[in-house]
């Protein structure tokens, strides 16, 4: 007999952010499935113009406190393509080093804070203490590491100072390089065994093939920092035509809009990147993958947790290579940025137009500014990765919900969840309790 279910998840836990599940099934037949975005808009694009172009990255890295270092680099690109200034090689590679550490941070919190409990089969991180302690121990040492390298790169991971248009105000020291390099080897080892322990961890099956969107580059760097935008349907463009790319338009149950390219829905984030770039993956990334049985292409968004995985391998081992390097080759300590000169003139101003486009932890993340002769920003714009997630969850879960209906209700809401949770969402830059009710049942 068809199967009839409601269910109304409110405030998701162990996302960022507000959001709602409502799941509507009669006899079978969906009659409503969405995912509600309830948050009240936030107007960071208004509150740039009339800013300085130099302020940009110190504003936007406020946008979010996981993801404040890649909000910053992707401004700080967006600033330079405006000003017409190229950055250094070695600025380059510092600003990789300090991405793949936002990678690290965001990942290893997702992967052990957020993810693992449903794996585990409880509610949260805190039963874990007692049942896993080693486990959480290994979560937080690794958190504390990246944080700590990325205080050496940038003066701090959240909301970072010293990375700014034009370089860095603060270069590493050799003691400070060879201190990251201890604790990135030590990190490896951390990172090796996050593998082991999720090589015995089965996840939910289930597929459904879409539209993976994400940077990609024509040499054998795999793209965080900077490339075109490509899609798994052949879509290749430049940042600049970002707008064609995530055609954003509005649902009337979410303050967050969706977007959609070549077919109704596309997803971005690590299972993105490594369904378009998997090849260019370090070495030890690739063995990771085997070691998980990850092959591309994969079409299992729950997998998006082992994707982020791989990619901690990736950037823990490209960033021991990338300090290794300025090891043996050194600093160019001249191109230090002097604090407060940039408004002085010592950064050439005219006007233009500047887009940026950076790989954050969750997706490719946009910001354009349009800038007067002054420096002033007379318009914005930027587009996060969750809100260019968010309708390709919508019909993920319209195609999983047929397949679960046999499930009990509460083991239906769990799929759920998880599955949004897959994504890591970061709706906002706050977590709130979960709160499931079934028609004619009390709430949980």
């Amino acid at each position: 007999m068809p199967k009839s279910v409601k269910v109304n998840v409110e405030y998701l836990t162990r996302v960022e952010g507000h959001g709602n599940i409502v799941v509507d099934v009669e006899e079978g037949t969906i009659k409503e499935c969405k995912l509600e975005i309830i948050e009240s808009p936030r107007f960071f694009e208004a509150m740039l113009r009339g800013r300085s172009i130099f302020e940009a990255q110190h504003i936007t890295s406020r946008i979010c406190g996981i993801c404040s270092c890649a909000h910053s680099l992707v401004s700080i690109q967006a600033a330079e393509d405006a000003l017409g200034i190229t950055p250094s090689h070695q600025t380059r590679e510092l600003r990789r080093l300090l991405l793949h550490q936002e990678m690290l941070d965001s990942h290893i919190l997702h992967i052990y804070i957020l993810v693992l409990p449903d794996l585990m089969r409880v509610k949260s991180f805190v039963p874990l203490l007692e049942t896993h302690e080693k486990v959480v121990r290994r979560a937080l040492k690794m958190k504390k590491c990246v944080n700590d390298v990325c205080e050496l790169i940038a003066g701090r991971h959240i909301h970072p100072i010293t990375t700014v248009i034009g370089g860095f105000t603060k270069l590493p020291r050799r003691h400070e390089l060879e201190s990251m390099l201890r604790m990135l080897e030590d990190l490896k080892l951390d990172v090796d065994a996050t593998v082991e322990l999720f090589k015995g961890i089965k996840f939910p099956e289930f597929e459904r093939e879409t539209e993976y969107v994400a940077l990609v580059r024509d040499d054998e760097e795999y793209p965080l920092l900077d490339g075109d935008i490509g899609s798994t349907d052949g879509v290749r463009k430049h940042k600049h035509q970002y707008r064609k790319i995530t055609n954003e338009f509005i649902v009337p149950h979410s303050t967050a809009k969706h977007t959609r390219l070549s077919r109704e829905s596309y997803m971005v984030g690590a299972l993105a990147r490594l369904n378009l770039n998997f090849d260019k993956l370090h070495p030890r990334a690739k063995e990771a993958a085997e070691a998980l049985g990850f092959k591309v292409p994969n079409h299992n968004p729950y997998l998006n947790t082992v994707a982020q995985l791989i990619e901690c391998v990736h950037c823990v081992e490209d960033s021991i290579a990338i300090v290794k390097n300025f090891l043996e080759n050194g600093i160019d300590y001249s191109e230090e940025v002097s604090v407060g000169l940039n408004e002085r003139g010592t950064i050439p101003v005219k006007a233009g137009r500047g887009v940026g486009a950076v790989e954050a932890p969750r997706g490719v993340l946009f910001h354009e500014y349009e800038i007067d002769d002054q420096g002033k920003i007379v318009g914005a714009n930027c587009i996060i990765p969750t809100n260019q997630n968010l309708n390709n969850i919508e019909h993920d879960m319209k195609k999983l919900i047929p397949e679960i209906l046999d499930n009990s209700e509460e083991e239906i809401t769990l799929l759920l969840e998880m599955l949004v949770r897959a994504y890591d969402p970061c709706i906002s830059c706050s977590t709130h309790f979960l709160d499931v009710k079934f028609v004619g049942k009390r709430s949980r």
